[in-house]
């Protein structure tokens, strides 16, 4: 697995489902963030490293599409990978059920560097960002 890609398991827990043992549809987006932290743990990246680098990396735009309910005790396996780092940081996901390999649900989130001096927000990913895939910055 590449340095811009990391896996997690979960295991579905009671709290998260309905009367049917389905996950709320709510549910899912904490999953994904359980993973992208993992990931962004990987690179030496997570919200307390952006923070120090002087930059906010907020959400602006998530997308999901369920294809398959996640069920009470399923055990699935999150995938998030980095897919665009240029002008913002895009993250896709791709949830599967450990034992057969189906895909559940995928997804995205995007994130756009703020600097936290002056608020404004940045058209191109600031050069920490770069350093902390392995790329030197040009």
């Amino acid at each position: 697995m590449r340095v811009n890609e990391e896996e997690i398991v979960i295991e579905v827990p009671f709290h998260d489902v309905d009367v049917m043992r389905v996950a709320w549809h709510g549910h899912y987006v904490k999953y994904l963030e359980i993973a992208r932290c993992a990931l962004l743990d990987k690179i030496d990246y997570n919200y307390p490293q952006m923070e120090e680098s002087g930059y906010a990396w907020p959400v602006i735009d998530l997308r999901i599409r369920y294809a398959h309910p996640l069920r009470f005790q399923q055990k699935v396996v999150v995938n998030a990978k980095i897919v665009e780092w240029e002008n913002r940081l895009k993250v896709s996901y791709l949830i599967s059920d450990l034992e057969t390999g189906q895909r559940l649900t995928k997804g995205y989130t995007v994130q756009v560097a703020v600097d936290m001096k002056n608020g404004e927000m940045l058209f191109e990913s600031p050069k920490v960002l770069y350093r902390k895939l392995g790329f030197e910055y040009e």
